[in-house]
């Protein structure tokens, strides 16, 4: 048979009822919205058949010729230097916001004003009143908001959901969580946005403990109180070209907290961790059993059954969290072939995309700007009990 029998055109294959395109217009280039762009890309043909199929239409940046650079390397087909002239686009349906924190909240009011939907990178804010606000736009305009909580989309950390859902851990008594890194730890780390209260809102308890704090209240549920210490171990930075800049947000916090169900909780983030990289590590105990999670073995569950037979070998079992039974599995590869941190990304812009198409919740498997805004009030919280020595009540 030759070639030309024997090829078949995909040429004009989509047909009616076939997953519905949705424009992106992406704020930001760097690192999330290289991560994000990753997902969107390989999302159609990994999750299939996908939600919605995703086209790049725009990004936006300041820097004329990076936001060009970044438009081409990433395939989008245009650009903008002005994210409000970017949201007058008719072809974008859903803004992702991956910006500094202090370029949260303008864009994506705007953004729900002009009826498009909303991905926002965390924190969502820099403050709960701040997060009140986006939350009430995207609620007045009715369209779909999520935060890029990207954690609760890891299969092994879905699986302790479920199992602590099922009632196999029995009642809940703790929650033990850290996130640490080291990458300011040299004095000479030059000062960036980050270490600036006005533009960050806060510094590793909005960068890592946002994440943790995140999790504790998708696994464990709501905290009831707090108190908390915070510390700036270096309070000036060298900035480049010349001077230095003041630190004015925290380098590390520890927090203590009750939730809502009587379970005690302890948080801790920092950013002086010599050599920790990404070492995001949960622990939780049940009157039945424990879960341990770290990110940097991120397809690992450790699980402990107080009641295991027989009791001469009864310890932590490691289970590969890889089968296709297990949470968003059914995407990938054959068990004990390992998916990353990047994957993350495509199963949370997949939830969103679902909920944009067929009109069904974020919550309470994504985060939506509810949770987001629960989350500011939350750092907000922690911030107020480190800085008067006492416990502070969360108050939504």
């Amino acid at each position: 048979m030759s070639d030309e029998v024997g090829f078949i055109t995909m040429a004009g294959a989509r047909a009616t009822g076939d997953a519905p395109e949705i424009g992106v217009g992406m704020m930001g280039y760097a690192f999330m919205g290289k991560a994000h762009t990753n997902a969107f890309k390989k999302l159609p043909y990994m999750v299939y058949p996908p939600p919605a199929i995703p086209k790049l239409i725009a990004i936006a940046g300041r820097n004329e010729d990076a936001v060009k650079e970044a438009a081409k390397r990433y395939g989008y087909a245009g650009y903008y230097t002005d994210w409000k002239l970017m949201l007058k686009d008719d072809r974008i349906q859903l803004f992702d916001n991956g910006g500094p924190n202090d370029a949260h909240a303008e864009p994506c009011i705007a953004a729900a004003q002009a009826g498009k939907h909303i991905l926002c990178e965390k924190p969502l804010a820099r403050t709960a009143k701040e997060a009140a606000a986006m939350l009430e736009a995207v609620e007045k305009a009715g369209v779909v908001g999520m935060v890029a909580h990207n954690y609760r989309f890891v299969p092994a950390l879905r699986l302790a959901r479920e199992l602590i859902e099922s009632g196999k851990l029995g009642d809940i008594y703790h929650f033990r969580a850290v996130y640490l890194q080291e990458w300011i730890m040299d004095p000479n780390f030059p000062y960036v946005w980050r270490l600036d209260k006005s533009i960050a809102g806060s510094g590793t308890l909005g960068d890592l403990g946002s994440h943790i704090i995140d999790l504790a209240r998708f696994l464990i549920g709501e905290p009831r109180k707090v108190n908390a210490m915070a510390k700036t171990f270096i309070k000036q930075r060298p900035i480049p070209g010349g001077g230095t800049g003041e630190v004015s947000v925290d380098d590390a916090f520890i927090a203590n907290m009750e939730f809502e169900n009587g379970a005690l909780g302890t948080l801790e983030a920092s950013r002086f961790c010599a050599g920790r990289k990404n070492h995001q590590v949960l622990e939780i105990n049940g009157s039945k059993g424990s879960l341990v999670f770290n990110l940097e073995r991120m397809n690992e569950l450790d699980v402990f059954w107080k009641d295991d037979e027989p009791r001469e070998t009864q310890g932590f079992r490691n289970v590969l969290v890889s089968e296709a039974y297990h949470p968003f599995w059914k995407n990938w590869w054959p068990q004990g072939h390992m998916i990353g941190w990047e994957h993350t990304f495509v199963h949370e812009i997949a939830h969103l995309l679902d909920a944009i198409v067929n009109k069904t919740p974020v919550a309470p498997y994504g985060a939506d700007f509810m949770d987001g805004y629960k989350n500011a009030v939350i750092c907000d919280a922690v911030l107020e009990a480190a800085e008067k020595e006492r416990t502070v009540a969360i108050r939504y």
